[in-house]
């Protein structure tokens, strides 16, 4: 089917000069939560309806890679006059090999593609449309839905226009509705803006329908959350709260405990194996794995990580673009740098970085050290306050540290540098040249005692 998506607003009530469509809910623009509703949906011909900031807007649906580029078209609606104006300008750019045409709204991103698929279903005969509706036990500033006897949608009635009965109606119209594609290029091309507004309006082709003798069918939708639109910011951070409560109980329902559902963020995918324990305030972004027996403490941070079974990852932990294995324990406090890889049962704890490193099996890392652009072997204690010196200014270089070497506290390797297996670097070493294997290596200023020294004393005045 042909899909419409008006995306063409400004949203000033959002005051941002961010087009309204482009403002985030999960980490994802509301207009990429629309986009994939309808190719879940089945849409095969995209049509957006862009305006205000239509180069930022277009920019971003051509980066979706998951979206077919061949599937997309886009059309311009400038100056904006309504919905009815706005599929007024796609309406060049649909496909007659389509039948049916749905139109959506890209500032309502908890549509779901199951609600979708009804209003299809609804709709497959070809002399029928269908429309969206939702039952509100405040239906105040909506439009109201006037049936049949026989159950069929006859028209939509504004609220400035409704009489006290049709006041009291609580079936109200969501604007989404689905039609015969040749019938809706008709329709469109013959709305009329004799109104106060002096716009164009959808809904208008609903009484169109009727009028021919069309049968309108209104399918209502079981969540009314999912059709409701976005138009503050105060709105914007409600549907926040909504969708990562909606992503919270998927989680919950898979088998993962959530501490605190309303102290809980997504902004991505979150992947999750079975007992898998997340504490309050983590955040996660891009693509995240955790597998089973995996433990989030609070307040973390997870972007593009995977997580091996029984990892625990402690408090205020900040881990980007890592590979945790199995059994391995990071934090509190820690914080992991993309290309990081920690084989199993390591330990990166309090206040200790890693960047670009791989980190092999039962290695540790507990103190206030920083381990970057190095291969660090099995079984090996770096301690307290070691760094590597992998920058000279100008070029990043390796250090290299094999199986088994124990690496005393207040230690500088200057890289490039290799501590060969079963070596000991003494206590405050400052590695300028390989360490051989099985040997202490020490590098600081011999100890020594200035007996009758004192201390200098201020001057008194």
């Amino acid at each position: 089917m042909n899909v419409v998506v008006l995306a063409a607003g400004k949203g000033r009530r959002m005051h941002s000069e961010l087009p309204k469509v482009l403002h985030p809910i999960g980490g994802e623009p509301m207009l990429g939560h629309v986009l994939g509703a309808a190719v879940s949906a089945g849409a095969k011909r995209l049509v957006v309806v862009v305006g205000h900031g239509a180069e930022a807007v277009e920019a971003y649906v051509r980066g979706l890679a998951w979206l077919p580029t061949d599937a997309v078209r886009f059309a311009l609606q400038d100056p904006p006059l309504g919905t009815g104006h706005a599929v007024q300008a796609a309406a060049s750019s649909l496909s007659d090999d389509f039948d049916l045409t749905l139109v959506l709204y890209g500032d309502v991103p908890l549509i779901e593609p199951a609600t979708l698929k009804d209003l299809a279903q609804a709709a497959k005969a070809a002399d029928k449309m269908a429309v969206l509706t939702t039952q509100l036990n405040n239906p105040t500033g909506y439009g109201r839905i006037i049936r049949s006897e026989q159950g069929h949608v006859l028209r939509s009635v504004e609220e400035k226009d409704a009489t006290p009965e049709q006041r009291a109606i609580q079936e109200v119209n969501t604007g989404i509705l689905i039609a015969p594609t040749r019938d809706l290029q008709r329709w469109v091309a013959r709305l009329e803006n004799h109104n106060a507004q002096s716009e164009f309006y959808l809904t208008d082709v609903i009484a169109m329908a009727s009028q021919e003798g069309r049968r309108v069918l209104g399918v209502c939708a079981a969540s009314a959350e999912s059709t409701e639109g976005v138009n503050t910011l105060a709105q914007r951070a409600e549907m926040e709260r909504r969708y990562q409560r909606r992503r919270a109980n998927e989680l919950m329902e898979a088998g993962a405990t959530i501490a605190d559902p309303s102290r809980f963020d997504v902004r991505g995918q979150l992947q999750c194996g079975p007992d898998v324990s997340i504490d309050v305030g983590c955040v996660f972004e891009g693509r995240v794995e955790l597998a089973e027996g995996v433990e989030i403490g609070p307040h973390c941070v997870l972007r593009n990580v995977i997580v091996g079974a029984g990892s625990r990852i402690e408090a205020f932990s900040h881990l980007d673009g890592a590979v945790l294995g199995r059994q391995a324990v990071v934090g509190p406090y820690a914080r992991l740098r993309p290309g990081t890889e920690l084989a199993e049962g390591c330990h990166i704890g309090n206040f200790t970085e890693v960047k670009n490193s791989q980190i092999g099996p039962y290695s540790k890392a507990n103190h206030l050290s920083y381990v970057g652009d190095s291969t660090v072997g099995a079984r090996v204690n770096i301690g307290a306050g070691t760094i590597t010196c992998n920058y000279d200014g100008a070029e990043k270089h390796r250090t290299i540290i094999e199986d088994d070497v124990f690496i005393g506290s207040d230690t500088q390797l200057v890289a490039p540098v290799i501590v060969h297996e079963g070596a000991t670097l003494g206590a405050g070493t400052t590695l300028t040249t390989d360490a051989p294997a099985h040997q202490l290596t020490v590098s600081r200023a011999r100890q020594a005692s200035i007996p009758n020294w004192k201390r200098p004393k201020k001057k008194s005045h």
